[in-house]
């Protein structure tokens, strides 16, 4: 099938799972992760309508910023703090800060751009010694840490589940929506936060436990050659 026909039948998907828990399809966004695939391929997309693409590596995402000044990046990678200085105003959201060390990092290069970074906060719900991301428990403090920074607004959270049975899949989803809501009780992030979490594999298990961002990559542009 085509990307075109891929991003339709992804699109159909997501708002059949909102319409079953009583979500607007709009409150959800599409994030086609377009690492390891060609310019060219993502610019079917961009003709396919879609616009909002994830990145994982930053020198592989630099070459496509560039080429492709009407689509919108997000970098979903694990960040080295010693590439923080490249990543801030490259992409419009950072996904995966997890340490005050980064977040300070990204927090010195917006300053020195004049713009204010927004990024997502990792947590390694599940616990996966894989997996980057905090602990549950470290998240209030780190949170606490980056409102005293200029420069840098945490959006909402983010996780990726260890692999697994769907009901585990579904619980870590359960359980970051559960720390976002308390964190937006706290005033430490938005009221109205985003959560990314869901692949091509449990996007729909992700959308029923209230995500806003899922990142497709395989469901759309097929598997890397």
């Amino acid at each position: 099938m085509s990307v075109a026909a891929n991003l339709a039948g992804i699109k159909e998907r997501i708002a059949a799972a909102a319409a079953r828990c009583g979500r607007n399809p709009d409150e959800i966004r599409l994030v086609a992760v377009s690492k390891r695939q060609p310019v060219e391929k993502i610019a079917s997309a961009i003709a396919a309508g879609h616009s909002l693409f994830g990145e994982n590596y930053l020198q592989e995402a630099r070459d496509k910023v560039a080429a492709l000044p009407d689509a919108e990046f997000h970098f979903i990678g694990h960040l080295q703090s010693n590439k923080a200085k490249e990543a801030t105003g490259m992409f419009s959201l950072i996904h995966t800060v997890d340490r005050l060390k980064l977040a300070r990092r990204i927090s010195a290069r917006a300053l020195e751009l004049g713009i204010v970074q927004d990024v997502l906060v990792q947590v390694n719900v599940g616990r996966d010694p894989n997996k980057s991301g905090i602990a549950p428990e470290e998240l209030e403090p780190l949170l606490a840490g980056i409102g005293e920074l200029d420069g840098i607004a945490v959006r909402g959270l983010m996780t990726m589940p260890p692999q697994g049975d769907m009901a585990g899949t579904r619980a870590c989803f359960a359980a970051l929506r559960s720390l976002a809501e308390k964190a937006a009780a706290y005033g430490l992030i938005p009221a109205g936060f985003e959560l990314s979490m869901g692949m091509s594999g449990d996007f729909e298990a992700a959308i029923a436990e209230g995500a806003t961002l899922v990142r497709v990559g395989t469901a759309v542009f097929g598997p890397r050659g």
